[in-house]
């Protein structure tokens, strides 16, 4: 009965991780866009709820309503004016700029906030569990996961069941076409990266009341994003959960063990999945 709840405690920690890669993946399979800065993103966000919190005493699942508009702008207006200028055939550019943008915000957030760890309070909650067939699973835990399951789907009807998701599908496989058919894909580009940095305030909410961070965390969650979208296969959303999941019941399988082994466990997993499935667990069919 340990063994179930270790392996109960990684699946809730791959609903974290499928937050952090969601918007990554999004991005990713729309405008083909490596986003070097996407685990700083997430760092900002949760410092943006933690001054939203104590500049107005609102709870932090309030102050989420206010960042998340907020983020969306950002992506929006970074995408703009910024990161489409890198868009075309060659990823250099892109890998180069958003480098660049993840050491400027690390930077702006240690002149801000100093290289202090921080964490989001959120009261009775942070202890809270609740027990079933003999397993405990922390009701933070169980939010995130069911978190990281609403906004795949929502994600998943936003792309094949609405006029913007067309638009989306269309860019993807053919911007020059979709222009010539009305569609401004820059347009379509910034409005992604907008919902993406919605995502990210998802997924900065839960790091910042599961766990310390402070203004250097961002490259460690870039790789946990980066590692479940691989596992789970580019361009697929329920792939990037079952990419979290593997990556999440690795580091607690790993960690039962020694604790020491929990980041290795998870990497080595990931090298166990590209060696038997080089495309990912479920990678889309057009890939």
């Amino acid at each position: 009965m340990n063994w179930l709840d270790t392996v109960l405690q990684g699946v809730l920690l791959g609903g974290l991780y499928a937050l952090f890669a969601a918007g990554l993946s999004l991005v990713f399979g729309i405008m083909r866009l490596v986003n070097l800065a996407h685990g700083d993103l997430i760092v900002l966000a949760s410092f943006l709820i933690l001054v939203l919190v104590a500049a107005t005493g609102i709870h932090p699942f309030l102050a989420v309503l206010i960042a998340a508009p907020l983020m969306f702008g950002a992506g929006w207006l970074l995408q703009t004016y910024l990161l489409n200028r890198t868009l075309g055939k060659d990823i250099l550019p892109p890998l180069l700029v958003t480098f660049g943008l993840s050491v400027v915000i690390q930077n702006g957030l240690l002149e801000g906030f100093t290289a202090d760890s921080r964490r989001i309070s959120v009261g009775a909650l942070e202890s809270a569990s609740l027990s079933f067939a003999g397993l405990n699973a922390g009701v933070i835990p169980l939010m995130t996961f069911t978190s990281a399951i609403v906004v795949i789907v929502a994600l998943n009807r936003l792309i094949y069941r609405t006029a913007l998701g067309r638009a989306f599908r269309a860019t993807s496989d053919d911007p020059v076409t979709a222009g010539m058919m009305g569609i401004r894909p820059q347009r379509i580009f910034a409005m992604a990266t907008g919902l993406a940095m919605v995502v990210v305030t998802i997924a900065a909410l839960y790091l910042g009341t599961r766990a310390n961070f402070d203004p250097t965390a961002g490259p460690a969650r870039l790789i946990y994003a980066f590692e479940a979208v691989i596992i789970g296969g580019l361009g697929s959303l329920w792939g990037t959960l079952a990419g979290g999941v593997v990556l999440g019941v690795a580091q607690t399988l790993g960690a039962s063990i020694n604790p020491e082994w929990q980041i290795l466990s998870g990497h080595i997993a990931f090298l166990l999945v590209l060696l038997v499935r080089p495309r990912g667990l479920f990678p889309r069919a057009n890939d």
